[in-house]
């Protein structure tokens, strides 16, 4: 059988040893396979000694990589597994390394994912429909997200969507009532925010406007279409101001008032 005639440790990693069996480069190992299964010089190995080895130092090469990954920030398993994958380990490797990582305390679903809820619900304007959206595709399960969830509760959604939809009324403050509504309502509805609580935030608000505003919207909304509508005149002009108004929410009596000033 092939004996251990020499071990060195590599230049460029010195966690890593180059292993010579009868006086030629074999493999490498790490320093934690070399101890795990006693390299010594001397040391015979058979063709089977050698794939175990192999195979556990490509184990823990896996971990030493996910270990890496998981350096940055908390990883979901499914994360961490899909990285791996993208590095070409196979998938026996991967399942030993997840095993490992989680007798290791790297992986805790459970604790990733309340940790993101915290994260998304203090830093982001990120409702509990987008928030649940992302940690399914994190490969969390589902009554993990349901607790992690729990933290972000009806007072906290309201509250957070309140600021948002303060936010999209400052943005769309020269619209019609009508459409600044819709356009509020839209944005909470794509920020992950359930119905319920739209109407709550939007309630809070009050972004319903007097006459005076809305008509101040109006000759914003106005001095556009007669922009757009420069090159007509007459009938077809006034129609297509109208259309344009009406379009934009604001209501037919006060469309109507505008179109007689002009004229």
């Amino acid at each position: 059988m092939p004996v251990i005639t020499k071990i060195s440790v590599q230049k460029n990693n010195k966690e890593r040893y180059n292993i010579f069996l009868d006086g030629q480069y074999r493999f490498s190992v790490d320093e934690e396979v070399l101890a795990r299964f006693r390299l010594l010089k001397g040391k015979e190995l058979n063709e089977l000694d050698i794939e175990s080895i192999l195979a556990q130092d490509e184990v823990r090469k896996g971990v030493n990589t996910a270990i890496q990954f998981l350096s940055y920030r908390m990883r979901s398993e499914k994360e961490v597994r899909d990285d791996l994958k993208k590095k070409d380990f196979a998938p026996e490797v991967i399942q030993e390394v997840i095993l490992k990582l989680y007798e290791m305390q790297y992986l805790d679903d459970a604790e990733f994912a309340a940790s993101y809820v915290r994260t998304q619900m203090n830093t982001t304007y990120k409702g509990p429909v987008v928030i649940e959206m992302e940690l399914r595709q994190k490969g969390i399960a589902p009554d993990l997200i349901e607790k992690a969830l729990e933290e972000f509760h009806t007072e906290k959604q309201v509250k957070q969507a309140y600021a948002y939809a303060e936010k999209l009324a400052r943005q769309h403050a020269r619209l019609s009532e009508k459409l600044l509504k819709q356009k509020v309502a839209q944005g909470l509805a794509g920020k992950g925010y359930p119905p319920d609580i739209i109407a709550l935030a939007m309630e809070r608000l009050h972004l319903e406007k007097g006459e005076k505003e809305e008509w101040e919207a109006l000759l914003v909304q106005a001095e556009k279409a007669k922009r757009k509508y420069r090159n007509l005149s007459g009938y077809e002009y006034g129609q297509k101001i109208k259309q344009f108004l009406y379009r934009r929410g604001f209501p037919l009596d006060m469309i109507e008032r505008y179109l007689r000033e002009q004229e």
